[in-house]
Formats: structure tokens, sequence, C-alpha cells
């Protein structure tokens, strides 16, 4: 056989280093093993072996028991005969119609007292109806007479404060007149030719009463009968009156009226 001979190759490359990923690895794996002998190490120190229970012991308790004998059935009572159905005794004809008739009396006499009572209810009725109107009757009659007591008071009041406002007109007239008062009034001379012919009548004179109390102005009224006129002048004229005084000043009255009356004796 004939042989080839080659020549040797020798490879040249470098040999490649271990990777980053391969270091990290490793060193997992290392801590890993370190924490677990770690671990190990401090289960060995510390470990204490307590002492095993004590086994509980089982105790069986026995009782005797006696039975009682059995008891031996009575035999069954004998089943009494049922009495034979007796037929209802038919009732006397005599007795049912007296009772029938005590019955009829029976309800007789409760429908009597029975209407009794209902007239006595109505009777009661009644005179309750006849109580309640009396009450309602006095007390109209005490309410109207309260009303014309006080219609009386009220009609009293009234003319209580007429006559009081009437006394008090009167006394400020007069209060009012007795500020110019007559001092001196001298009645009038009758006409002889008025009592030649048997004349009576009246004269009113209106006229001024100065602050001096003296009249001024006499004058008479219309109605005046010409006969009486000129005594009624010259008796008014002759008046003398006290003036009246108003805030401490004598002042004048006007409109002063007298009248004068004729008459025949």
């Amino acid at each position: 056989m004939s042989s080839l001979a080659m020549p040797a190759v020798q490879d040249s490359r470098p040999l490649a280093l271990p990777s980053l990923h391969w270091r990290r690895r490793c060193t997992a794996l290392g801590a890993t093993l370190a924490l677990h002998l770690g671990l190990g190490a401090l289960l060995l120190t510390h470990w204490q072996v307590g002492e095993p229970p004590a086994p509980l012991v089982s105790t069986v308790q026995l009782q005797l028991l006696t039975l009682a004998p059995p008891v031996v059935p009575e035999p069954p009572a004998a089943i009494p005969e049922l009495p034979q159905p007796v037929e209802p005794a038919q009732p006397d004809p005599a007795i049912e119609r007296q009772r029938l008739e005590q019955a009829a009396l029976a309800r007789k006499r409760a429908e009597q007292q029975r209407l009794e009572q209902e007239q006595q209810r109505q009777r009661e009725t009644q005179r309750r109806e006849q109580e309640r109107q009396r009450r309602e009757a006095e007390v109209r009659e005490q309410l109207e007479q309260q009303r014309l007591a006080e219609q009386r008071e009220q009609a009293e009041r009234q003319q209580a404060a007429a006559a009081a406002a009437e006394r008090a007109r009167q006394a400020e007239a007069a209060a009012a007149s007795r500020e110019f008062l007559p001092i001196a009034k001298q009645a009038p001379t009758y006409p002889q030719r008025a009592l030649d012919k048997g004349l009576e009548g009246q004269c009113t004179v209106r006229y001024r009463v100065n602050e001096q109390g003296r009249v001024e102005n006499p004058e008479a009224e219309p109605d005046c009968h010409p006969l009486f006129v000129r005594p009624s002048l010259n008796a008014a004229k002759s008046f003398r009156y006290q003036p009246r005084v108003i805030d401490g000043r004598a002042v004048a009255v006007e409109s002063v009226r007298n009248t004068f009356t004729y008459r025949i004796e």
C-alpha cells in the first residue's frame, strides 16, 4: 500500500477565555453553597433534643348488672257485651200540652217585660230631653236678662254721661254768665196807654256791655210792640254789669239780650 504523507498543520489561534455570563453563574452558585453550609452549621450548633412525652395509660372499668326475670303477659280481659238500645218513651200529651202552655206564657211574659223596658227607656229619654230643653231655656233666659241688664247699664251710663255733660255745660254757662252778671237792673215802667188798652206782651232788647259794665247801643227786636219799645230801652240803659275779665283784662261782651215781660196783675 502506498501511503500519502501529509504535512502536520499546527493551529495557531489563541485559546478562548470564559465568558462574563459564565463567571456570574459561578459566583451565584458559590454564594448559595456558602449560605447552605452556614445554615447547617447553625442548626447543628443550636439543636436541642427534648425528652419524649410520657405514654398515656388507658383504664377499663367493668360493672356487673343483674337483669330482672321477664314478665309474663296476662291474658286479655273479656269484652263486655253492649246493652241493647232502648226505645224512647212516648211523651204524655197532657204533659206536653202543659209544657207548651208554660213556654208560651214565658214568652208572653218576656215580651211584656221587653215592652215595659222599652217604654221605660222612652220615658227616660223624654225626661232627659225635657230636662235639656229646660236647661237651655234657663240659659237663654239668663243670657237675655244679662243682655237687658247690660243695655240698662249702658243706657244709665249714657244718661249719666249726658247729665254730667249737661251739668258741665250749665256750669260753664253759669261761669260765663257770672263773668258779666248784672249788678243793678231796674224794671221798666208800664206804659199808661198799654194799661188803658189792657195790652200785655214781651220786648227783647239787644245791646253791648262795655269794659266798664255799662250798656251801649241798645236796640229793640222787631217783634216788640211799639208801646213797649221806649220803656224797654230806657230800662236797659240803666243796667249795670260786672265786666268780663279774660287773662286779667276786662273785655266787652257783644249781643247781650234781655227780654222784658209786661203783665197786668
